[in-house]
């Protein structure tokens, strides 16, 4: 578990300092001419990192732990350089208290679902039908552009990622006693880490769209 909470610590510190070093300048930065622009380097970075994951997920057997560590520190790079708008939109203060509110919450949650005899697999196939409602429902209100929903789905975005750290932490700890001992612990170990990351930097997102404050 410290190998996997190293990992994911790493990576959000490195997408956290790529993030604020893109959009160093605010309107003169290299993340407003990017993503005002419209062009294609800007679906290239937002879309990257999906890609990334997909292939991780599904190409893990193939590949070798050296090239997942290589694709995993690639992918916090990108996703600092995707959430780079939010230096351009919130305030600092708000980022701030969003981040540091998501990381209390976290620890939190993550102790919980480390030290908890609860079996809490049962709740995996609901919060991940719940992550997929989420996505859908964020991809109609962009045609609706309904700030009452937003928030909304900026509720129900925290308390479900809230869920699946508590949850991926159980996991990951009943994934290290299965493969302890074989070649497999270095893959674990970074694709236990990705999970946990993508559980904290979604929760603050939400967090940040539910309480965050405009720069203006």
């Amino acid at each position: 578990m410290l190998s996997v909470y190293n990992y994911m610590g790493s990576a959000v510190l490195l997408t956290g300092i790529v993030a604020m070093l893109f959009a160093w300048g605010g309107a003169e930065s290299p993340a407003a001419q990017v993503f005002m622009s419209g062009g294609i380097l800007k679906y290239v970075i937002m879309f990257s990192p999906l890609a990334i994951v997909f292939g991780m997920s599904y190409g893990q057997n193939k590949m070798s732990t050296g090239t997942m560590q290589m694709l995993f520190w690639g992918f916090a790079v990108l996703m600092g350089l995707s959430m780079s708008t939010i230096f351009l939109v919130y305030s600092g203060t708000s980022i701030a208290g969003a981040f540091f509110a998501t990381a209390a919450g976290f620890a939190g949650l993550s102790l919980y679902g480390y030290t908890t005899k609860r079996d809490l697999s049962a709740f995996g196939t609901f919060l991940i039908i719940g992550v997929v409602g989420l996505l859908v429902a964020s991809l109609i209100n962009m045609f609706l552009q309904s700030g009452v929903m937003q928030l909304v789905i900026s509720g129900v975005g925290v308390l479900l990622f809230a869920g699946l750290t508590a949850y991926d932490t159980q996991r990951t700890k009943s994934l290290y006693a299965q493969v302890a001992g074989t070649d497999m612990v270095g893959k674990v170990v970074i694709m236990s880490a990705l999970s946990l990351y993508l559980d904290f930097i979604n929760m603050f997102m939400f967090v940040l769209r539910l309480f965050g404050s405009s720069r203006n």
